[in-house]
């Protein structure tokens, strides 16, 4: 593996450090422009990497702020987080005493706005209850994902046993912030190439900035859109891809980031260190990054290559998908795992029927259990869903388009759409021919994301990599969250550190407004125990090996699954007994 290769690859990242170059942010700092505080550089994105507080004094326009004294100083206890609102209706801040330390950070997670009072105070960070992303609470940096803005962090000071907060305006109004990213530089010849814009390539590419690398950076991506929500595709088919997209186009010509949508990568010459497109072109690499994802698996009975026959993958899939749906359609959905279930769920109210055909005997069995999966498939039942379980298609039928599907079963339904759920395989055909060690079509990778060619790095759902929550024991793992926690380790690494992963998974999916968050690596559970209420929607299922919790799926027991999340990261453990004798008393105990 490339652990062998540590050592030398590590010495030659350290002879291509950055080439000393003055870009924008350091030429502010280092000539210390009088009207741009340090807290200017936080909230606008330009903060100096070596700023490990609050900012200092603020600007010289006063209306742009708001300050109040929020509490006294020993309404805090220590490790303790309070929300408190800011005049003038101006917005929240989030005030943290850690350390003896009073903090305070913007109040609502910069993924979807979820407020973090109501997540898990972690060592020095704050974890979003919804979807567990991650945030510094001394300075707002995002420590995991998803999502990649940072949270504003505000001046704080302590004036007779008072708390004070000031703060900007427009910082409490977003609760955004883009970490410091450094400008290219001709001085710098080095070229990092990304192959993939999902989640792990995107934030490959801004962290390669925020880390300081000065050369050419250029994302390949065979879609013809800048990166996007993907996740949205099965929830809402007909949205518009400008309405997903995690960043605008300026915002990569900005910073020096190269996108080149609609090209597709032929193969790799890890030798000559060379991306041959399909064009025939090149393009010459110091440093690789393979964040490629998955590629939808397609079906193969006899008639799969009728018309209206979908597998959802693309913003494109998503769109020609819904266009062709009407009251009259009659929708058949192969495959009974998060894609085909939210597109399931979509479609109800819009067409005529909705079946849900799979292997399992309830939809979700193999990550959830059965019982989870009867309550799901009682829901979908009761908004009207059919459903077609322990059984397989033979075949599609229809003259042009399709109009039936046969299952094994015998039965035979009527279909005008059918949108295919049935996994996903790493897209690395590219890679074929190289000497790249893999595993089940993903790149094999160490905790620093190195393969085992030097200089070549994977990240996302063509990752095999070490699961930090399983204690390293290796996987594939298809999640938006980590896949974004993968593309940040690998470009910091690319860029000269040795950052390990640390990161917990973690999933959800939001169905009929119920959600379902899943926390931990439960692969190969032995046993589930379920406390609170599953017949209510009201529950945390535990998934046991032996007598270690490895995961749990919540429902209406919010922070449950940050909670553990948390817990994981600081590799402390949960015992089946321990649920057994105090069911969920887990989730109220102090984490610190």
């Amino acid at each position: 593996m490339a652990d062998s290769k540590m050592g030398s690859a590590h010495s030659r990242g350290k002879r291509l450090l950055p080439i000393i170059c003055t870009d924008l942010r350091s030429t502010l700092i280092q000539k210390r422009v009088p009207h741009l505080s340090m807290y200017q550089f936080r909230c606008s994105g330009m903060r100096d990497s070596s700023d490990n507080g609050p900012p200092s004094s603020p600007g010289s326009n006063p209306s742009d702020y708001v300050e109040d004294f929020v509490c006294n100083e020993d309404d805090l206890q220590e490790n303790e987080m309070k929300a408190f609102d800011m005049p003038d209706g101006a917005g929240k801040v989030l005030v943290v005493k850690q350390k003896g330390k009073i903090s305070a950070v913007g109040s609502k997670c910069t993924h979807y706005g979820a407020p973090l009072i109501k997540g898990v105070l972690g060592e020095g960070r704050v974890r979003c209850p919804w979807h567990g992303a991650c945030f510094n609470v001394t300075t707002g940096d995002i420590e995991d994902f998803p999502g990649l803005d940072s949270l504003p962090c505000f001046d704080v000071s302590i004036e007779a046993g008072k708390v004070k907060v000031k703060a900007h305006k427009e910082a409490l109004k977003s609760s955004k912030t883009v970490k410091t990213m450094t400008s290219p530089c001709g001085k710098d010849s080095r070229s990092f190439v990304v192959i993939g814009a999902g989640a792990a390539g995107a934030c490959a590419v801004e962290t390669l900035r925020q880390e300081g690398f000065t050369g050419k950076i250029v994302m390949i991506t065979s879609e013809r859109a800048l990166p996007y929500d993907r996740i949205k595709l099965s929830k809402m088919l007909d949205v518009e891809v400008s309405k997903l997209q995690l960043r605008d186009e300026s915002f990569y010509k900005e910073h020096g980031i190269e996108v080149r949508t609609g090209t597709s990568v032929k193969s790799i010459d890890s030798k000559g260190k060379k991306v041959i497109l399909n064009d025939g072109s090149e393009i010459n690499y110091t440093r690789l990054l393979v964040a490629s994802g998955s590629k939808a698996n397609t079906a193969t009975q006899p008639g799969s290559d009728l018309q209206n026959i979908f597998s959802l993958r693309t913003i494109e899939d998503a769109n020609a998908i819904h266009k062709v749906l009407s009251k009259e359609s009659n929708v058949v959905i192969v495959g009974a795992s998060f894609i085909g279930m939210e597109a399931a769920a979509y479609c109800v109210g819009k067409v005529n029927s909705v079946t849900v055909v799979g292997r399992g005997s309830v939809p979700f069995q193999p990550i959830l259990g059965e019982k989870v999966g009867a309550r799901i498939l009682q829901l979908f039942e009761e908004k009207g869903v059919k459903f077609r379980m322990g059984c397989d298609v033979t075949s599609f039928g229809g003259e042009g388009k399709v109009n039936e599907v046969k299952l094994s079963s015998g039965e035979v339904l009527p279909a005008d759409v059918v949108v295919l759920g049935i996994g996903a395989q790493p897209s690395t055909a590219f890679l074929q021919g190289t000497d790249i060690e893999m595993q089940r079509g993903a790149v094999v990778v160490n905790k620093f994301m190195e393969s085992s060619i030097p200089d070549i790095f994977a990240a996302g759902d063509v990752a095999y990599a070490p699961v930090f929550a399983a204690d390293d024991r290796p996987a594939s793992i298809g999640h938006w969250q980590l896949a974004h926690y993968h593309g940040r380790i690998a470009a910091r690494n690319m860029a000269g550190s040795r950052a390990e992963l640390k990161s917990v998974p973690f999933f959800w999916t939001m169905v009929f407004g119920v959600g379902v968050r899943y926390a931990g690596y439960g692969a190969g559970f032995e046993d589930i125990v379920i406390t609170g209420d599953l017949s209510a929607m009201s529950f945390i299922a535990h998934y046991c090996v032996g007598d270690v919790v490895t995961a749990v799926a919540t429902v209406g027991s919010d922070p449950a699954a940050a909670k553990f999340a948390e817990l994981l990261a600081m590799k402390k453990t949960l015992s089946k007994e321990d649920v057994q004798k105090n069911g969920k008393a887990w989730v109220d105990s102090p984490l610190l």
